[in-house]
């Protein structure tokens, strides 16, 4: 087929505020490398790695909540996931799904047509598990806010599935990051699994996929979402911030603590999410999006025996695990909303404002 010479493209140019984004129709087509597929872009989610990094807000010099907004000052030595700089422009944009349209001089040829979903892993393939060596889809390399993107072709995955470009790209970042923590926990059958932010992507991922595990699952969102999310399998939803958790809990499952606490918001409640973890419980965290600094009471920590685990990069077989349960149907998409590529702004605003359940996506 023939392919254009440029294409439209959301481009990040430095860390800030929305100014920072910019829309181009004549972006240059991106190069395909030897290792490399070409995706025509189908449509892309949005995730929180794509406003932390736009604003800076992974840096340590920032202690507030996560914001759409930029920050006064961050540390330039620091502003990205991985501790380091990255370089603009920068394409973000982790989630990206399409069909593959060409395969460079090392890929298999039999990608070519195939639909397939983006891993947000970029991994040294010589040494893969070695997190030193690890980068991120649309951070570290160009991502999916266009209408071509490359990929190594060891980081994509082909999926068989019925559903739509869009539904699929509410997958990959939040459901292996939701993954990644219930296997970092070794969440299972015998566990009371609480999951906070259980209304936006990650959350309602933890969901599904604690249910899929075994668990017994309580989900702590907005009393207003709880309707909507009431499909989503969890045995009780609790408000965003109970005035009493333990007495909420108690009502909901006739117990007042749980054996996993699965959190990705952090922030002021950090205390009392850690109160109710029973003796030898495990806390996993993969986020902090109402604050990065909290209060611990070390005697709570090691008087109950608690276990802690931070979880961001996934082992190799996650992505994959994640395609099977959705070619089994064992989870199913939460879409909140599709956009057009050229309303991404728009798209990250009704994200930052989290009035939504589940995930925001672009489409070209």
């Amino acid at each position: 087929m023939s392919l254009p010479e440029t294409m439209n493209a959301f481009v990040l140019h430095a860390h800030g505020d929305m100014d920072a984004l910019k829309f181009h129709t004549e972006w240059p087509m991106p190069s395909v490398g030897p290792d490399d597929v070409l995706i025509k872009v189908g449509a892309c989610g949005l995730n929180n790695t794509d406003v932390n990094t736009r604003v800076g807000w992974y840096s340590k010099a920032v202690k507030a909540a996560t914001s759409g907004d930029g920050y006064d000052a961050i540390d330039d030595e620091d502003p990205s996931w991985g501790g380091a700089p990255i370089t603009f422009p920068r394409i973000q944009g982790a989630d990206a799904v399409g069909i593959v349209v060409a395969v460079g001089a090392n890929g298999p040829s039999d990608l070519m047509g195939k639909r397939v979903m983006t891993d947000g892993w970029l991994r040294d393939w010589s040494d893969p598990m070695n997190r030193d060596k690890t980068g991120y889809y649309g951070s570290e390399r160009d991502g999916g806010f266009a209408q071509y993107t490359t990929a190594d072709h060891r980081g994509v995955g082909v999926v068989d599935s019925a559903l739509s470009d869009a539904e699929l790209a509410t997958f990959m970042c939040s459901y292996t990051t939701a993954e990644g923590m219930l296997a970092r926990a070794d969440v299972g059958t015998q566990d009371v699994v609480l999951v906070t932010g259980a209304s936006g992507g990650v959350g309602s991922a933890l969901i599904q996929l604690a249910k899929r595990r075994g668990a017994v699952v309580v989900g702590m969102a907005s009393a207003a979402k709880h309707a909507e999310m009431a499909t989503l399998g969890a045995d009780a939803l609790l408000p965003r911030q109970p005035d009493n958790l333990k007495r909420a809990l108690k009502q909901a499952i006739g117990r007042d603590t749980v054996t996993v606490v699965a959190d990705i918001v952090g922030g002021p409640a950090f205390a009392s999410v850690i109160d109710v973890l029973a003796r030898g419980g495990r806390y996993t965290c993969s986020g902090a999006i109402a604050g990065p600094l909290v209060e611990l009471d070390l005697r709570t920590f090691y008087l109950r025996d608690l276990t802690f685990t931070g979880s961001t990069v996934v082992p190799l077989n996650i992505f994959g695990d994640v395609i099977g349960y959705i070619e089994r149907g064992e989870v199913k998409p939460l879409l909140a909303a599709t956009y057009k590529l050229a309303e991404l702004r728009a798209a990250q605003t009704a994200f930052i404002d989290k009035v939504h359940v589940g995930n925001i996506v672009v489409v070209p």
